[in-house]
């Protein structure tokens, strides 16, 4: 089997798993309220719920105050044009209206149910969508056919107060019409003076080519293609939407219109520019080439046949892509909090210009650890804001917001904007968008993780998530032919390599990792004989592997306990120069939350305050590894009172470093709670974490944090990522007993980041 073909395999199972796997689809309905005991329930439901009834039957607008309806979007399609499958109808479509709720929560916390309607007449189309309206605050046409999309959008626009959007069309309007006026700057042309070639006169094509005439092109500068070639005055038969876009020109084809052309703009078919027509364009061409999954020229062949081209696509591994999820979430959250009666042109350009301005801001250093970048600066790789940049729910939608109280279709008013803006962020957790970074990170240089008891199905399901994602390049630990066996029964495809400690085939390893292990431990009771047995032991023979640079990172103790297994490690592996201790700190991950760290979850089981002194250190400094910054609360029994012995010792810890690491935001002894919660701590003006709650918490010892962290695990309240093992000259970390896939997967993930790192 072909490698393409193999790959095409992996995904399609891997997607059938994804979205079989119980519960099955990809949303559900969580309730917001207390409903745990009778007096919850009947005030959810009878006969409490006459109330809020009565007060929105008096006024309709209580119904965003009394119900969801303030934070619903209804996405709705009848199936007959999704994502280049065509008409395949409305039960088919369904997955692809999940996945956009599924985006509308991760990106701006909009709940969504998905709608489909299995209606092609627009006329009934339109009367089914009328009937629900009253359901939502927001409504998202998404994969409807062209013409009818337009005629659809266009009456419903007209005919309900609520703001409507078809993101196929302006989605793509809005992100590539910010790409523009940045590609136009950089290219040193204006707009009113550009000429612009459209290729494509679908929804998307049509959209586009209007906002780009709001934006000040002249409609004399723009030539729009069909199938068919120029839509030009010898065209007969076109639609409403095309008979707009006519051109006075004798020309009928692409190659002809494209010579001198400042803009191409594609929203068609693959490789329809070629070489020849873009060189034939003006200086400093700007080529959007936005058909998916094959742009209408392949990236790296235009920049071979012109330096000077300043290029965008559809495609998240090239620069500059024209992304809808940089759009639809935001302009959805700033109309829905302002209850706008739509979504009008002066919001779109709002949205525009936040975008295009984004683009030319310093870029967050979470943005470059995501793409594994030193700098990224505004230019002809970047003139477009990347979709893992957690400003744009406050650029885009604050600029909605204001656009739609301007322009007098906002039915609520913002009066403060700071409080806004605050409150739009506590909206974004950093969760699983945190995660995204870092797998993005990790796959732009992935490293050779070894995963230790690789014959376990959740180790062994790992490695293929690493090797298929591209996340690691894993490396198979163990007896071989447990291995094989394992592979074999559960289904388990992988070409990673399989290193057996016992086989023939490393001999040659034994050897050289046992002279190694004697020389290094022979002062500390190594004897040769205790170093050939080690080595035949993959307890050792992993961190030997890391140690000596025949792997990069190494993840081991799937069954075994944690203290057994640090024993090896520590006599293989070096401490980083700089410090004193080892310490295992756990992210922890709960929905529509900031991460929060805790230390030492798993090394140190007695610390004294010196001790308590290098873990916040390293935690310190391991957090800003993964461009998070910092606030550290020593945790205690008591606030600021130190009567306890455990409270004292956390008190000489923090004097230490507010004394030597004045850098590192940090104070205590403070209980759990009074560290996260900002409430609390303005009891504290005195407190370095008084403006906000910390998010790393550091235990006065491991009895307390382990047992803190292992209760929420066993509770599900949160994602736990590690024990990241810290204070290791090498990436060598241990797993959880039993650890679930999903937890391998993410501990390898951050082991690739550190090898990054510390390479």
């Amino acid at each position: 089997m072909e490698d393409k073909e193999k790959k095409n395999v992996q995904l399609r199972n891997a997607a059938l798993d994804y979205h079989s796997d119980y519960p099955a689809g990809k949303i559900e309905v969580v309730p917001s309220k207390p409903h745990g005991t009778q007096r919850d329930l009947s005030l959810a439901y009878s006969p409490g719920v006459a109330e809020p009834c009565m007060e929105i039957y008096k006024d309709a607008g209580k119904a965003y105050d009394y119900t969801s309806k303030g934070n619903l979007v209804a996405v709705i399609s009848n199936g007959t044009a999704v994502l280049g499958l065509g008409d395949i109808g409305a039960d088919a479509s369904k997955p692809v209206m999940e996945g956009k709720g599924l985006l509308f929560k991760i990106f701006a916390d909009i709940n969504v149910f998905d709608i489909e309607i299995n209606e092609k007449d627009p006329d009934k189309f339109i009367d089914v969508v009328k009937s629900i309206a009253p359901t939502f605050g927001g409504i998202n046409l998404e994969d409807i056919k062209a013409p009818e999309a337009f005629y659809i959008e266009k009456r419903l626009k007209e005919e309900l107060p609520i703001p409507l959007m078809h993101d196929d069309q302006h989605g793509t309007a809005i992100i590539s019409a910010a790409a523009l006026l940045n590609a136009l700057e950089i290219a040193g042309k204006k707009i009113e003076e550009a000429k612009v070639v459209v290729n494509g006169a679908g929804a998307a094509a049509v959209s586009c080519s209007k906002l780009y005439l709001s934006l000040g092109l002249k409609k004399e500068n723009l030539i729009m293609c069909d199938s068919k070639g120029v839509i030009n005055t010898k065209r007969t038969g076109l639609t409403e939407e095309k008979v707009f876009f006519i051109s006075n020109t004798e020309a009928d084809t692409l190659e002809e219109v494209i010579s001198d052309a400042d803009v191409f703009v594609g929203l068609s078919k693959a490789n329809v520019l070629t070489p020849d027509m873009l060189k034939s364009m003006s200086k400093n061409p700007i080529v959007f080439a936005l058909a998916n999954p094959n742009p209408e020229i392949d990236y790296n062949l235009a920049i071979k046949t012109r330096k000077d081209v300043i290029m965008a696509t559809g495609r998240s591994d090239f620069p500059n892509q024209v992304n809808n999820v940089l759009g639809f979430p935001y302009i959805f959250r700033g109309a829905l909090d302002v209850r706008a009666t739509g979504i009008n042109e002066e919001m779109k350009l709002a949205a525009v210009h936040a975008l295009a301005d984004l683009s030319k801001e310093p870029v967050p250093e979470m943005v470059l650890m995501a793409y594994n970048l030193k700098s990224l600066n505004f230019g002809k790789d970047y003139f477009i804001p990347k979709p893992f940049d957690n400003r744009l729910i406050t650029r885009v939608s604050m600029a909605v917001a204001k656009a739609a109280m301007d322009s007098g279709v906002a039915r609520k008013h913002i009066e403060d904007w700071e409080e806004y803006e605050l409150l739009l962020l506590n909206r974004m957790g950093r969760d699983e968008k945190l995660l995204r970074a870092f797998q993005n990170r990790a796959r732009l240089d992935p490293k050779r993780v070894v995963l230790s008891n690789a014959e376990e199905f959740a180790v062994l399901k790992a490695a293929q998530i690493l090797e298929e994602e591209g996340i690691a390049k894993p490396v198979l630990l163990g007896w071989k032919e447990e291995i094989k066996a394992a592979m074999k029964k559960y289904g388990i495809e992988l070409d990673a390599p399989i290193v057996d400690p016992s086989d023939k085939s490393q001999e040659i390893n034994r050897q050289k990792y046992e002279d190694y292990l004697w020389k290094k431990g022979s002062r500390q009771g190594i004897t040769k004989y205790k170093a050939k047995r080690f080595v035949s032991q993959r307890d050792y023979f992993g961190p030997l592997m890391v140690e000596m640079g025949d792997a990069d990172a190494l993840l081991i103790g799937y069954a075994k306990s944690y203290k057994s297994t640090l024993k090896p490690i520590e006599t293989v592996v070096d401490k980083n120069k700089d410090d004193q201790v080892l310490a295992g700190m756990v992210m922890l991950l709960a929905e529509g939350k900031t991460p929060i760290f805790l230390c030492d979850t798993s090394v140190n089981e007695e610390t004294t305050a010196q001790n308590l002194v290098d873990i916040t250190r390293m935690a310190d400094k391991a957090v800003r590894s993964l461009s998070v910054e910092p606030r550290i609360a020593m945790l205690s029994i008591e606030n600021f009172y130190n009567r306890a012995e455990v409270s004292k010792k956390v008190a000489e810890a923090v004097a230490i470093l507010h004394r030597d690491h004045p850098e590192i935001i940090v104070d205590g002894e403070m209980q759990a709670d009074t560290a996260l919660d900002p409430e609390r701590l303005k009891n504290y003006s005195f407190s370095k974490l008084t403006d906000q709650p910390a998010n790393v918490l550091i235990f006065p010892d491991q009895v307390s944090a382990k047992i803190t962290y292992k209760t929420l695990r066993g509770l599900k309240m949160a994602q736990m990522v590690g024990p990241v093992l810290l204070g290791l000259d090498k990436p060598v970390h241990v797993m959880q007993m039993n650890s679930s896939v999903r937890e391998i997967v993410n501990l390898a993930t951050l082991a690739v980041i550190d090898a990054q790192s510390k390479q």
